[in-house]
Order: structure tokens, then sequence, then C-alpha cells
């Protein structure tokens, strides 16, 4: 890619983004769909105190959320010193630690597009298969998740998008390692610190946009085709 000169450096800090926001994503998917079908359709006490936690992300500053998080998986905090001691694994200043980071600030993007997925189905179809004789987890598979799937797929982008340009909790939990935690947002900060390097911040700028554009524009495109479903319905 020579019309895209970028260092050694920066090529890590782009491959690291991309792997760390993959990773948030995947791992966030199958919780994601839970809380997202228990919000749309749970009657439970408490409800509402689930909603305002899975969104709390989205409202606290982010050094916030990466603090809490350096408290609770921290090699000295109550999680983190059980996952080092008993599983070996270790999340505070390290990649994995960057992506725990990344999933929790892209989990309400997430949930909230699977669950105005789910409700926006129709019940009339479920009940149809039931009294057909599926199952509730054959009607799930069969009838529930190919309706939701655009709802899932736009989460998935939304998160991942969101993944892609965290810095606030990243930096704060995983600190700013080059090659290890240092994300294509530390990466820019980084660059803007040092004598000469605005030409590598503005080059990994360009890149975060692009990127960024084109999962923002594939969500739309998810969240047109579930209207017209809606509408089709």
């Amino acid at each position: 890619m020579d019309w895209l000169p970028l260092s050694n450096e920066e090529w890590t800090a782009v491959h690291l983004t991309l792997r760390i926001a993959s990773v948030a994503m995947l791992a966030s998917l199958i919780p994601g769909i839970f809380v997202g079908i228990l919000l749309a359709r749970g009657k439970f006490w408490g409800k509402s105190i689930l909603n305002g936690i899975v969104h709390l992300p989205l409202i606290l500053p982010p050094v916030v959320t990466g603090f809490i998080l350096l408290i609770l998986f921290g090699r000295r905090g109550p999680l983190g010193a059980f996952l080092a001691e008993y599983l070996g694994i270790v999340l505070s200043f390290r990649w994995t630690g960057a992506a725990l980071a990344c999933g929790v600030m892209g989990f309400p993007l997430m949930v909230r597009s699977i669950r105005l997925s789910v409700e926006a189905v129709d019940r009339r179809l479920e009940d149809a298969a039931a009294t057909l004789g599926a199952s509730p987890a054959w009607v799930f598979l069969t009838v529930t998740l190919p309706l939701i799937l655009p709802g899932i797929i736009a989460g998935m982008i939304l998160s991942f998008a969101k993944a892609m340009g965290e810095f606030g909790a990243t930096i704060t939990f995983v600190s700013n390692i080059p090659g290890e935690t240092q994300t294509l947002s530390a990466a820019i900060y980084t660059f803007t610190q040092v004598p000469g390097g605005d030409a590598a911040a503005f080059r990994l700028t360009m890149i975060s946009v692009v990127i960024s554009m084109a999962a923002l524009m594939a969500s739309e495109f998810m969240a047109y085709l579930v209207g017209r479903r809606v509408e089709f319905e």
C-alpha cells in the first residue's frame, strides 16, 4: 500500500485497534442478544435498574468507566485478582483489557439496537409457529432470530465503531502501551504530543474516519432494511 505510507508503529496501532474492536464486538454479541431480548420482553422487578446499568457507560465520562474497570479488574481488584489467581487471566494493561473496556463502552449501543429490533417483531408470527407445534427454542431460531438479524448486525456494527474510537476508558484502564494497548485514538493523541508527529496523527485520523464512516453507513443500511421489513409487514 504505497499510497498510504504508514510507519510500522502506525500499522501496529491500526491492526491492534481492529483486533481489539473485533474481539470486543464478538464478546458482546451473546450477552447483547440476551439482554436486548430481556429488556424488550421481560417483565420483572428491577428492569429499569438493569436498563440504567446497561446504558450507564453512555452518560458517564469514559474516564470514570475506565477507573471502575481498573478497580474491579485490576490485579488487586476483586474480579481481577480472582481471574489472575485461578484462571491466569490478566486484563489490566493488556490488550485483552482494552477489548473489555471497548466492549463495555459499545455494549449499550448493541443492546439498544437489538432491543428495538425485537420490539418490532410481530408476536403473531411467533404464536403461529408455536400453534404448529414448534418449541420455544425452535420458534426463536426459525422465526424470531431471522427477523431481528438486521438489528443484531446493526448493533454489532455500532459496537465495533464505538470500540474503534474509544479512548478515555481504554487509556485509564490499560494505559497507552505501544504494541500492546495503544489503539488508534491513543496513537493519535501520542503523535500530537511529539514534535513532527502531526503528519502521522493526520494519517491515522483519516483511517479512523474512513473505517468509522463505513461502519455507520452499514448501520444505516441495516436500519433501512428493518424499516422496510416493518412496512412490508
